[in-house]
């Protein structure tokens, strides 16, 4: 990742020496993980000295909270916008969930450390990140709910349901990277008409 990537990854992130850090912290903590990353190394990759790191983030702490809290908002914006603009249900999971899967594909480096350090975020801040994951999944929910009363979703229990669309959207990060056949995009597409097909939804056919 290059520095010009921070600003499109954080573009209201100022100044940009904390973009870089959070771009550093980023590269270690998926490099080493959290518990195993200094601020020193932290600090050295983005070519600064320790206590430069302090000047903007008081803690190794803080700067995981920056990190997951900008990621959980983002993805998060992205459910929101489907579903301003799209009122049926079966439309609004399909997009949902492409522009979901093409997020955590794209941004794979970043969305493992969002997900997959979130234990290690200081209590009170662990809350903040967990508050914009129920709005994520109850947003889902209610999309699944409604089509499932407009009959169009075969789903015994929506929250079960959301959980599992969101988990395959999420599973990405795991195992994407820039060697993979299919572009983030594409993979959004596939998993849009996987998830229509876990939902009930039969594919139309000529």
């Amino acid at each position: 990742m290059t520095m010009s990537l921070s600003a499109e990854l954080w573009p209201d992130v100022q100044p940009e020496t904390a973009r870089r850090l959070m771009l550093a912290g980023v590269e270690a903590f998926a490099k080493r993980g959290y518990h195993a990353t200094t601020t020193r190394d932290i600090a050295g990759a983005a070519g600064m000295s320790p206590a430069a790191l302090y000047v903007h983030f008081p803690s190794k702490a803080a700067l995981l909270f920056a990190i997951s809290r900008y990621g959980h908002e983002q993805t998060l914006a992205l459910v929101e916008n489907v579903v301003a603009k799209e009122a049926d249900p079966v439309a609004r999971i399909r997009l949902i969930v492409e522009d979901f899967v093409a997020w955590h594909a794209r941004r794979h480096t970043v969305a493992r450390v969002v997900q997959y350090e979130l234990q290690a975020l200081p209590e009170q801040e662990f809350e903040v990140v967990a508050e914009l994951r129920r709005r994520i999944e109850r947003i889902v929910r209610e999309v699944i709910a409604a089509g499932t009363d407009a009959g169009v979703f075969t789903v015994s229990d929506p929250h079960v349901a959301a959980r599992a669309v969101l988990s395959l959207g999420v599973d990405v990060a795991r195992w994407y990277t820039e060697r993979a056949r299919q572009t983030p995009t594409a993979l959004g597409k596939e998993y849009g008409g996987l998830v229509l097909r876990m939902l009930g939804v039969m594919p139309v056919t000529d």
